[in-house]
């Protein structure tokens, strides 16, 4: 009988893993996570009713599957950083689940259960700032497939999701279990009456938001994007920069809105040229000098692309704790959005939600030495403090660099400056054809319902669309094949709550889960000293 239990435990722990994955991978899943938690929660009360041993295992279990299932593409780019970030994340979610089966044994009612929530969500929340951040498994990016449920979005963000689905599984689990049975007739009316609630009023809202959304439209931006379609593992040795700024020209060319005549923002992505000197040598860049020719026929128009972008310093000391010996000085490196128009004028912004490892070097005064004695196998790219916009004539622009689109609130920066559009700029293809590019395409369709501004995204193999302030996408290129997409993005001024006030829920839940936490602690030194 306690094998068959235990056998039973873990089956629902990995059954929840299983679920947990489910609205990343299955388009129009996202109702799945609202009860995703349920086979976990009840595995957790049936390993403390049978004394079962070693639940953490199972509890982690649960997590190492969410996490594999839905992120195991990293592995294709950086087989070490994939795993790290699979076996990392899923210990993170572990520990805070076993806070809360800690709670439960100095707690009793509903109590560990918020705590749970509010430790779970604040920690999400903090997890967009910290240098090493991973905030892909947030909650509420599991209806990032299934947007005409996520309008209220612009309101709470991408926290308000998380919050909805665990209020959700928390309500559902307290049904599985039969809680309102052994509550008195109102608190048990009350228990049903909020709970159903809860689970479907933000849907109703939501469907209801979709089908009554205007446009907001102050004018608008003729966009061309140019996916020229290169393999990022191959691309210098199978093509010269000459032969792929010819390609991305080609492609520019072909289109209609490339008539000298009209005003066009053509759209490259990220990374599309290399060795950019921003300052320290004055020698042109080949790719500049070649887009330049092509603006001079079109005296209106403008190239925003991607370029690997550096700062050359001749000093005896490094400059920052991220710069490289090069030629007798110090190289510091950008992963770069640039702007350039007929006149010649080229705006630059750095991107500043850097990825770890490959980017980004945490903790430089820790890891720099450690790096330099292995040759160099970190990125050390440097990100500018705060969000730029990029100006296309008199419209500010907002221009989201790749990992930069996934985080909601510092996409708000964009808006808060002044970007009536938004354009993003990325290179999926080190994923190659595995669910990870396309969850990368769904968080920009969250976004723009968070910022209610359109969005031009160039992919260098796909996924390039037009999406407009609803979420919908309303044209987009094939994976892994040349595209040229042409548009227009609307231009709005209004600010939504989510932009205003940022995420709010988030913050919330830190304080709550500040004060629970103090209670936890105070409760046990109690215990404690009843039994000193």
């Amino acid at each position: 009988m306690r094998r068959v239990s235990t056998l039973g435990i873990w089956a629902l722990s990995l059954l929840s893993g299983v679920l947990l994955s489910l609205p990343w991978l299955v388009p129009h899943s996202a109702p799945v996570a609202l009860f995703a938690l349920v086979p976990l929660l009840l595995a957790e009360r049936l390993a403390r009713r049978s004394a079962l041993r070693g639940f953490f295992f199972c509890n982690y279990a649960c997590f190492i599957v969410w996490n594999a299932l839905t992120t195991f593409w990293v592995c294709n780019a950086t087989l070490g950083g994939g795993l790290f970030a699979i076996f990392a994340n899923a210990f993170k979610m572990a520990l805070i689940f076993e806070l809360f089966r800690f709670a439960r044994k100095r707690w009793t009612g509903a109590l560990p259960y918020l705590l749970l929530a509010c430790v779970w969500m604040a920690w999400e929340h903090l997890y967009f700032d910290v240098q090493i951040s991973w905030p892909w498994l947030v909650m509420g990016n599991a209806l990032a497939g299934s947007t005409e449920l996520a309008q209220w979005y612009e309101f709470t963000g991408t926290m308000g999701g998380s919050l909805w689905i665990w209020a959700s599984n928390l309500f559902l689990f307290a049904l599985a279990v039969r809680l309102p049975s052994r509550l008195p007739l109102r608190p048990r009316l009350a228990l049903h009456i909020a709970g159903w609630a809860v689970l479907l009023l933000p849907p109703a809202l939501s469907l209801g938001l979709y089908a009554g959304f205007r446009e907001v439209e102050e004018g608008s931006v003729g966009v061309v994007i140019g996916q020229p379609n290169f393999d990022p593992y191959h691309k210098f040795e199978s093509m010269t920069q000459a032969q792929q700024d010819e390609v991305l020209l080609r492609l520019f060319a072909s289109a209609e809105g490339a008539d000298s005549a009209r005003a066009t923002l053509f759209l490259a992505p990220e990374t599309f040229t290399g060795s950019y000197f921003l300052s320290g040598f004055t020698e042109p860049n080949a790719t500049s000098q070649r887009f330049a020719a092509f603006l001079a026929q079109r005296p209106q128009s403008a190239i925003l692309y991607g370029a690997s972008t550096y700062d050359f310093t001749l000093a005896h000391r490094a400059p920052s704790p991220f710069s490289r010996k090069f030629s007798g000085g110090w190289l510091d490196s950008h992963n770069s959005a640039l702007l350039q128009d007929a006149s010649g004028k080229v705006q630059v912004f750095h991107k500043s939600k850097l990825v770890v490892g490959t980017e980004l070097m945490p903790f430089p005064k820790i890891f720099a030495p450690l790096d330099d004695r292995l040759g160099g196998v970190m990125g050390r790219c440097v990100g500018q403090p705060e969000v730029s916009l990029l100006h296309y004539g008199d419209v500010p622009l907002g221009c989201a660099v790749c990992y930069e689109s996934i985080y909601p609130e510092y996409c708000t920066q964009y808006v808060r400056k002044g970007a009536q559009a938004m354009t993003v700029i990325t290179n999926d293809a080190w994923w190659g054809n595995t669910p990870g590019y396309r969850q990368h395409f769904n968080y920009s369709r969250l976004r723009a319902i968070e910022l209610r501004r359109d969005i031009a995204r160039c992919g260098n193999t796909g996924i390039s669309a037009f999406i407009n302030q609803r979420g919908d996408v309303l044209t987009r290129g094939p994976w892994w094949e040349e595209a040229v997409l042409e548009g227009r993005i609307a231009l709005s001024s209004r600010q939504t709550v989510f932009v205003r006030y940022g995420d709010v829920i988030g913050r919330a839940a830190c304080f709550v889960a500040f004060l629970l936490l103090l209670l936890l602690a105070i409760s046990l030194r109690n215990f404690r000293d009843v039994y000193r």
